[in-house]
């Protein structure tokens, strides 16, 4: 059974989006990337109580600007998905998680060491240039759920 609903326009989406993301950090840094996407489709708390499809994830907006940057900036978001990017997007919404991300609803590259919290919630760990924060299991139980 799948972790999120998902049909095959999604699959295209978190595609797109690993590879905008982190196709630097190769096949493990993409999947890190594409696992934030799922988490944030099934927690039901803090910034995405309201947020339940993988299009409103990847469209959903904060402070006036896109969640993603890939998405307001991103030409490789963009451009069309390749088949191995698909296959990992079809793993990300079946199966795969994977500390540092297992759990995170958040990833960012600080172009520094990792803040020890982000958005007020703690470092998870990090990944190559991607430092990833899951939310305090008392303020978002939901995504602790599988």
């Amino acid at each position: 059974m799948a972790r999120v609903k998902y049909r095959n326009s999604d699959i295209n989406l978190i595609a797109r989006m690993m590879r905008a993301e982190a196709v630097g950090e190769g096949k493990l840094g993409m999947l890190m990337v594409g696992n934030v996407i799922v988490n944030r489709a099934v927690a039901d708390c803090l910034d995405f109580q309201d947020i339940r499809t993988i299009r409103e994830v990847i469209f959903q907006v904060q402070g006036g600007n896109f969640a993603f940057e890939a998405v307001q900036k991103g030409s490789l978001f963009y451009s069309p998905a390749r088949n191995a990017e698909k296959r990992l997007a079809r793993k990300v919404v079946k199966y795969w998680g994977q500390h540092p991300s297992k759990y995170s609803l958040w990833y960012f590259n600080p172009f520094a060491p990792c803040p020890p919290t982000w958005y007020d919630q703690p470092f998870a760990g990090q990944y190559k240039q991607h430092c990833y924060y899951e939310p305090q299991a008392n303020t978002c139980a939901s995504v602790y759920s599988y």
